[in-house]
């Protein structure tokens, strides 16, 4: 994963690039990782359509200059995931 100001670069099982827009990160000192959740660029132009969220864990090189995105494997971390976007969603709407 390469990552900007906020977008990243994620790289699919068959090595195709998808150009992503970075829309929280947060911390879990519960679970000690770092998590990102993110939608492909392009998504967020059709109005017909739920955009489709990804969640996955984030374990940043040892330059901070990029890193690896894990896939979240717990029920517990996908519930505290949907809990963030929840509050993160709700702030949003209020602003």
């Amino acid at each position: 994963m390469n990552h900007g100001d906020n977008h990243i670069t994620v790289i699919d099982e068959e090595g195709n690039e998808q150009l992503c827009e970075i829309l929280f990160t947060f911390d879990s000192e519960e679970f000690g990782k770092s998590y990102v959740l993110y939608y492909p660029i392009g998504e967020d132009d059709t109005d017909d359509e739920d955009i489709e969220i990804h969640a996955s864990a984030f374990i940043p090189s040892e330059d901070n200059k990029d890193g690896d995105l894990q896939p979240i494997e717990t029920d517990e971390e996908w519930d505290l995931i949907e809990e963030m976007l929840n509050t993160f969603l709700e702030e949003e709407d209020d602003e």
